[in-house]
């Protein structure tokens, strides 16, 4: 490292040069080569240098940076409201996954919920926990059903071109990420065209896909997750002793079974290939209030309760008798807001 700065400094020298020296002491054009040529020579060196050049040019994360588990962590602690489950999972299977220099198959999370309990929220903060550009970096690739997959009968097309894709972009990169939302509105059989991506295989044609990372998002099984919570609230119990246990299993068989999932009878599921299925339990209004805290907050602003509560108190809530849980989750906070303030 003592040589690269030295190397820096004397390039840097140079450049500096004719700043320092009398006009006509030396010949213009020789000293431009020499200056060219020495500091050519020396930059090259210095960007060459795997963190240095990264420094000034995004790099595919080929080691573990050890900052990354904790920003995760730091992230979901000060920004994700009411998700026990998640924030454990999540941290443990990505630093897990990070950690590990000899993983037999990609890690996949299947994130399942309503509507504004933070599944998209997680995906964007686990992007920036892995490239500090996130969900704007080119090793993170983002798809989303309506909008990529939109077409029933041009789903053989559809297999094609996400393989490609896919097989592409890992070639460049092993630890891409990939995140899939709306899959309760991808067409049925869709996903199972990446299941070699996902499965136990050390090459396919010479790619190795072990490194990469698939993240998938969906409101299906969101009404046993609700219904998992509401028992545990009506037999007394509060929602932070729920444990993956008591739902997992019966989410992966939920979404399996469902026609609307994009998992609908799936071999990602069927063959074991999906991780965690990390269920977000639905916001109550105490959340709903965390949420608009912290979005006034953002916005510059001082809190005023009166505003949190009226904010909270607007939005709707079920089961109808008991309405425990905000059916937009906080969803809508951000365009309520507006209403109460002038940006």
């Amino acid at each position: 490292m003592k040589l690269r700065r030295g190397a820096l400094r004397a390039a840097l020298a140079l450049v500096l040069l004719p700043l320092l020296t009398p006009a006509g002491a030396v010949e213009p054009i020789s000293v431009g080569l020499a200056i060219a040529g020495a500091a050519a020579s020396a930059l090259t060196g210095f960007i060459s240098y795997p963190r240095l050049y990264c420094y000034f040019r995004e790099c595919c994360l080929q080691r573990h940076d050890p900052r990354a588990a904790a920003a995760l962590q730091e992230n979901l602690d000060k920004k994700l409201f009411g998700q026990h489950l998640v924030s454990k999972v999540v941290v443990k299977a990505v630093r897990g996954f990070l950690n590990n220099t000899k993983a037999k198959k990609p890690l996949a999370l299947s994130l399942h919920g309503w509507t504004g309990t933070g599944k998209n929220f997680v995906s964007k903060i686990v992007a920036e926990s892995i490239y500090k550009r996130g969900l704007q970096s080119k090793y993170v690739h983002q798809f989303v059903a309506t909008l990529h997959f939109p077409h029933a009968h041009s789903i053989n097309l559809y297999k094609d071109q996400l393989q490609s894709w896919i097989r592409g972009n890992v070639s460049i990169c092993p630890r891409s990420l990939f995140i899939f939302d709306e899959m309760d509105k991808m067409h049925a059989g869709l996903i199972d065209s990446i299941k070699p991506f996902l499965d136990y295989y050390e090459l396919l044609d010479g790619v190795s896909y072990r490194q990469a990372i698939f993240i998938f998002l969906s409101n299906a099984g969101a009404e046993k997750i609700t219904e998992v919570a509401l028992d545990f609230w009506r037999n007394g119990r509060t929602r932070e002793d729920i444990q993956l246990t008591d739902i997992q299993n019966a989410l992966s068989v939920s979404v399996f079974n469902n026609k609307n999932s994009g998992f609908w009878h799936s071999t990602l599921i069927d063959r074991n290939l999906i991780d965690y299925f990390i269920p977000f339990l639905p916001l109550e209004y105490k959340h709903v209030k965390m949420c608009v805290r912290v979005e006034i907050e953002s916005r510059g602003y001082a809190v005023d309760e009166d505003i949190v509560s009226r904010i909270a108190e607007e939005m709707t809530y079920f089961p109808r008798e008991e309405r425990i849980y905000s059916d937009k989750g906080c969803k809508t906070v951000d365009a309520k807001l507006d209403y109460y303030y002038d940006f």
